[in-house]
């Protein structure tokens, strides 16, 4: 982790660097971890790059921001390589666009698919359905979001 802290102190912020490490826990957890093969500094470009194309780190129009060739060539890796990585990684933790599980925390207000919420079939914006359903699907979020945070606040005692 300390490859992609000190590229993260570098390049992104502390978003992404708290991202980046969730990444590379929930990858632990897997059995057998992916992680067990491989070099260190390919998998963290991996894990790096799979947050960002997650949170479009790669658009100009974004702050922070990094062209896919530098962050590469950060790692030492070629751009088949980390396009590999991040691909595994992506398929592995389930990650897309706009994932509201990986985006970052400033971003998700504007994130229409964290608002997303599906009742009795229809796609609806949580945020314009009636309060009695929002209080259904926001005990479902509450729940997320503390296991969200147990996990950093391990994260931090842990360093």
């Amino acid at each position: 982790m300390s490859i992609t802290d000190d590229f993260a102190k570098q390049h992104l912020n502390d978003e992404y660097s708290q991202l980046i490490r969730f990444a590379t826990a929930a990858l632990c957890r897997k059995r057998p971890s992916p992680l067990s093969k491989g070099k260190d500094n390919t998998w963290a470009c991996g894990i790096t790059h799979a947050i960002g194309m997650v949170n479009f780190l790669f658009d100009s129009s974004q702050d922070p921001h990094i062209g896919a060739k530098d962050l590469y060539q950060w790692f030492g890796v070629s751009p088949s390589t980390g396009q590999s990585k991040s691909k595994q990684v992506r398929d592995t933790l389930d990650m897309h666009q706009m994932d509201p599980n990986w985006c970052l925390p400033s971003k998700l207000d504007n994130n229409p698919i964290a608002w997303m919420i599906s009742v009795d079939g229809f796609i609806l914006d949580a945020r314009s359905v009636p309060r009695q359903i929002q209080g259904l699907y926001l005990d479902k979020f509450k729940k997320k979001l503390m296991q969200k945070a147990s996990f950093l606040i391990f994260q931090m005692m842990a360093h």
